[in-house]
């Protein structure tokens, strides 16, 4: 829950380069309490007490905070790759003050009462503000469209590719759910047959034990591209609100509208760092550590990707931070999980490519803080307006680091980027006007709020 801190009157942020909606300025940001209270151009001229806190942000970024759509935290039943506390922690590190939770969790969050559950444990432990999704499964639609809209950030749908036991292929409950859905239905789109049949051949043509560069043709752009358009066909049927997540192919992009106005779209589009970044290419070098789903695929996939985060047919950056231990991803290719760590080093990583040249930094910005926020509808959060809750990030844009086990907070204790320099750190982080992150340092309280949609 929100905890003000009630030593101090508000926070001023001045000398900043404000990055924001498109535009960039130097000024700065009033905080009383929660919310902001003031934005200007140039220098701070009003009153302070010393009481008040004054951050000088001299050649650094301000940002809104990072809002991550897509994240496995692993709280209840997986907490020995991660936890609540945990993963949260290495999120406001890494930029990220809001985040919405997949139901990927022992038992699967399958209903209400789970993810009440889910909100209990972030209200004390979570360092982040929070939403968490519930899962459609052929037998609790009815619940499912009886969930109250302002609370629940979406529904997760795995769409043609079992997790657990969350496999939807009932198709009267699919036009059910798609009809009358109050809330945006995320889907995961690979096609199940294809890979099935896919694993089939290799087994036949290598054995169990078969390289791990073969992932991007098992779980092939042919099974995500025809589970993605069943998807987008059943949402254009029914106008349905429909989110794809992490997509992982440029041909898929097609199906999908270059509107720029992500609030205007009814069928959206997600990316991930690792699919923007790394390519089949890179197996090589990282073995099973690279594994996730959908598969990284080709180079001119991942051109294609990033391509369509610049035109617009893709609406967010989330991270789907899905954290394993190493013992875990050690593994022969069917014995080693899909997934990896990346809420802590998602921005920073991308910002490489800001840096390269290849992405704006206000472009960055929206994709993964003002976008999320319009897609899901969520209240007064991912901009830096006044009287919006005060999630911000401060960014010290040209201090080069290098990533090692000591400053990474994930559970499991590792990380792909591990040894590498990067061009750009999280020096402080904000959550509902508190700082909860200062460079390296957290707070002994977590101020963090269950997030609200206004929908």
């Amino acid at each position: 829950m929100t905890q003000n801190n009630s030593t101090h009157r508000q926070t001023i942020i001045k000398n900043a380069l404000i990055i924001n909606e498109g535009t960039s300025f130097k000024g700065y940001v009033l905080i009383k309490d929660d919310i902001i209270a003031d934005i200007g151009k140039g220098d701070y001229n009003g009153e302070h007490t010393s009481n008040d806190i004054v951050i000088d942000a001299e050649g650094k970024w301000l940002i809104p905070g990072i809002i991550d759509t897509h994240v496995h935290f692993r709280e209840p039943g997986l907490t020995h790759k991660a936890d609540i506390k945990s993963e949260s922690m290495a999120a406001i590190a890494g930029g990220v003050t809001s985040y919405m939770e997949m139901p990927n969790t022992l038992p699967n969050t399958v209903s209400l009462e789970q993810v009440n559950e889910k909100n209990k444990i972030a209200s004390s432990n979570s360092y982040a503000n929070y939403s968490f999704y519930i899962a459609a499964t052929n037998s609790n639609v009815d619940e499912l469209l009886s969930l109250d809209k302002s609370d629940i950030c979406g529904i997760k749908i795995f769409l043609g590719s079992s997790t657990g036991g969350m496999l939807m292929d009932n198709q009267s409950e699919l036009d059910k759910l798609f009809n009358n859905a109050k809330v945006p239905i995320v889907a995961h789109c690979e096609d199940e047959s294809i890979i099935k049949q896919n694993e089939k051949n290799y087994k036949e043509k290598f054995g169990d034990d078969f390289p791990i560069k073969f992932h991007s043709e098992i779980r092939s752009a042919e099974a995500c591209y025809k589970s993605t358009e069943q998807a987008v066909k059943l949402a254009k049927k029914y106008n349905t609100r429909l989110h794809i997540a992490h997509l992982s192919t440029a041909k898929e992009l097609q199906l999908f509208s270059d509107n720029k106005d992500s609030k205007a779209k009814n069928i959206t589009v997600e990316v991930c760092p690792q699919h923007l970044l790394f390519s089949d290419e890179d197996y090589s070098t990282f073995g099973t550590k690279l594994k996730v789903n959908p598969a990284i695929k080709t180079q001119n996939d991942k051109i294609g990707l990033l391509q369509g985060v610049i035109s617009g047919r893709v609406d967010t950056i989330a991270t789907d931070h899905a954290p394993h231990t190493l013992a875990e991803k050690d593994n022969s290719y069917f014995k080693a999980p899909s997934g990896m760590p990346m809420v802590q080093h998602g921005f920073v990583a991308l910002l490489q490519l800001v840096h390269a040249g290849k992405l704006s930094v206000e472009l960055l910005v929206d994709k993964m803080c003002h976008s999320p926020a319009l897609c899901f509808n969520i209240y007064k959060r991912g901009f830096i307006r006044k009287g919006y809750f005060a999630d911000l990030v401060i960014v010290a844009p040209y201090t080069s680091s290098v990533i090692t086990k000591d400053n990474t907070y994930y559970k499991c204790g590792w990380s792909l980027f591990e040894s590498t320099e990067m061009k750009g750190k999280i020096e402080k982080t904000i959550v509902n006007g508190n700082i909860s992150f200062d460079d390296g340092f957290f707070s002994e309280e977590v101020y963090s709020s269950q997030l609200k949609f206004d929908r």
